[in-house]
């Protein structure tokens, strides 16, 4: 498995990333199966947040590293915070809304690391932005958490490109990725300058749902069976290398329960896809020749 920096100044991450945003609904013994499977496949990286699994997944991948400690040196872990909803487990929050103060992420990320096992998190993102936002403040608190060994590196997830240089122009250390939602069925990003400001500031971006959520493609199989036979490879499989072959570095994220999915998933590292294929590609997802 490739493994690549997100920054020049950021982690080193496996670039298929195993997202647990699912992991709730499997059992203990599917989980130990699952995330082993991803470290045989050298899908190093795991993309937790505070709020999967109604506040239960970091808590249970957190049970698994306890029970092996040794497994954890093999890793990175990602979580997100700043999401708040009306939950049995948060009972002080009586509407859904978002909370990027100093006091809650300080909290959020104490909460993580107890809940996962660890004394540190590779990288905290902020999960979505939120109108309240003081950039100040967050530095201030980004900037004693990594001091503090806490966290090592820091970015933002679902931010626009307005919003994420807002807020770097308020950091002396760089926020390391955004991640956003790309894939044959949002192509967005492409076009709306989410991955040229990355690109400007040297970050890749994490690609969330990059299967559209299982369903990779919207399409007649008939219109990609000639690159699946082509380059001998799924479906899901093409879709992954060409999100990779965007020269933004992109990591998508592969949120399955099943570990054959993983071993499928990792397959799309050693696609080397053809520059007219690409555009083949997203002609037949958009309909339409370029302009």
């Amino acid at each position: 498995m490739e493994r690549k920096v997100l920054h020049a100044q950021g982690p080193v991450c496996s670039r298929l990333i195993a997202g647990a945003w699912r992991w709730h609904t499997i059992s203990p013994e599917q989980l130990d199966k699952l995330v082993r499977t991803a470290l045989d496949q050298g899908i190093t990286t795991f993309d937790h947040a505070d709020i999967y699994g109604d506040h239960t997944n970091e808590e249970r991948f957190g049970n698994l590293l306890r029970k092996n400690p040794s497994l954890r040196e093999r890793m990175e872990l990602v979580t997100k915070c700043g999401i708040k909803f009306p939950s049995a487990k948060r009972p002080d929050s009586r509407v859904k809304h978002y909370d990027t103060s100093a006091d809650h992420i300080r909290w959020s990320v104490d909460n993580s690391l107890k809940m996962l096992g660890t004394d540190r998190l590779d990288l905290l993102l902020i999960h979505r932005p939120d109108p309240l936002t003081d950039p100040a403040e967050v530095a201030e608190v980004f900037s004693r958490l990594i001091q503090e060994g806490k966290v090592l590196h820091v970015g933002v997830s679902n931010f626009t490109s307005s919003q994420f240089r807002m807020l770097q122009s308020y950091l002396a250390f760089p926020l390391v990725t955004n991640q956003i939602e790309i894939s044959w069925g949002r192509l967005d990003p492409l076009f709306n300058g989410d991955l040229d400001l990355l690109m400007e500031f040297r970050a890749s971006p994490m690609a969330w749902s990059p299967l559209g959520g299982g369903k990779p493609i919207n399409l007649e199989e008939r219109e990609l069976f000639p690159f699946a036979a082509r380059y001998n490879a799924t479906y899901s499989q093409l879709a992954l290398a060409w999100l990779m072959r965007h020269p933004s570095g992109i990591f998508p994220i592969v949120g399955t329960t099943r570990p054959e999915r993983l071993e499928e998933a990792a397959r799309s590292i050693t696609i080397r896809m053809n520059r007219q294929d690409w555009f083949e590609m997203l002609k037949a997802v958009m309909k339409r020749e370029m302009p």
